[in-house]
């Protein structure tokens, strides 16, 4: 049994999230966009980390600006204790060259976890070299004790791979402790990712739902599930709890949160679908009920 708790980030940020939380339960804090801190035990992970502006500086002046919406819930100087950050694809809002140089400069034993086929993009970014760890799709490795990752493909609209045959765009199953989870990075669906899900059997997905449309391709932003095909996939795969992600960041790239709460109140029980917001980490815990 899978309980998920709405647990206030009370005082300082970094403090909160890096509680140490029971063997049975994993806290799980929103970063903005795909990125989420995952807290299990004494080990702590980000996962798609943007919290900086590089993005509004990159694009100013261009017709598709990216001022941010929501302000970082922390500076990526202040981040401390981090044991793994995890970047599924090279697009900027994931693999940040804001957040990466501060976290590994003030967290020298942190791992970089990236696709095998952005090895260079990471280095220019900011990760040093003794503490990548590339990963191509169907590659897995242990992180820490009770901590492994594994890479499946992703498809940012279709599936990428380069001149080597290595996927451009990955997910993540990260087992961790008694959970799984499962964090698709920018994707969308593509025939053989539900039964690639299914035999993971996660507890919970983190899943984006801004969508795609030509509209937002002709200006070169690469689309994700919509909500209906992200719990499409999550009902298919027998996912049964989701965090519904990547909204909220960018104008001209969200959806607007309150038809996703519409959306949300019509669902049945088989899926169970939470919003992430800034100021709540989500704790899941297992096995506490009969």
């Amino acid at each position: 049994m899978i309980d998920v708790h709405v647990e206030p980030l009370q005082g300082d940020w970094m403090t909160a999230i890096a509680a140490p939380v029971r063997d049975n339960a994993v806290r799980i804090a929103w970063l903005g966009q795909a990125g989420f801190a995952v807290r299990w035990g004494g080990w702590l992970g980000f996962i798609d980390s943007y919290i900086s502006d590089s993005l509004r500086r990159k694009y100013a002046g261009t017709d598709k600006p990216h001022d941010r919406l929501m302000s970082p819930p922390v500076a990526a100087e202040a981040v401390r204790g981090v044991n793994a950050v995890l970047a599924t694809h090279a697009h900027s809002d994931h693999l940040d060259p804001g957040t990466l140089p501060a976290v590994a400069r003030n967290n020298p034993a942190c791992r970089f976890v990236v696709p095998k086929a952005e090895r260079q993009a990471a280095l220019d970014r900011g990760c040093p070299e003794p503490s990548l760890v590339l990963l191509d799709a169907g590659d897995r490795v242990a992180l820490a004790d009770g901590v492994s990752v594994e890479a499946i493909p992703a498809a940012h609209e279709e599936l990428t791979v380069n001149d080597r045959g290595e996927q451009v765009h990955l997910g993540y199953i990260l087992r961790i402790g008694p959970f799984t989870l499962y964090h698709s990075g920018d994707c969308a669906p593509y025939v053989g990712l539900a039964e690639r899900v299914a035999a993971a059997a996660p507890d919970l997905a983190l899943l984006p739902v801004n969508g795609r449309d030509a509209a937002r391709l002709s200006k070169g932003i690469l689309g994700n599930f919509t909500f209906e095909e992200a719990v499409a996939l999550c009902r298919q795969a027998g996912v049964p709890v989701m965090v519904a992600h990547h909204w909220g960041m960018f104008r001209n790239n969200t959806v607007d949160p309150a038809e996703l709460r519409k959306q949300i109140a019509g669902l049945d029980a088989a899926v169970r679908v939470y919003l992430p917001d800034e100021k709540n980490a989500l704790r899941v815990e297992k096995g506490t009920r009969a």
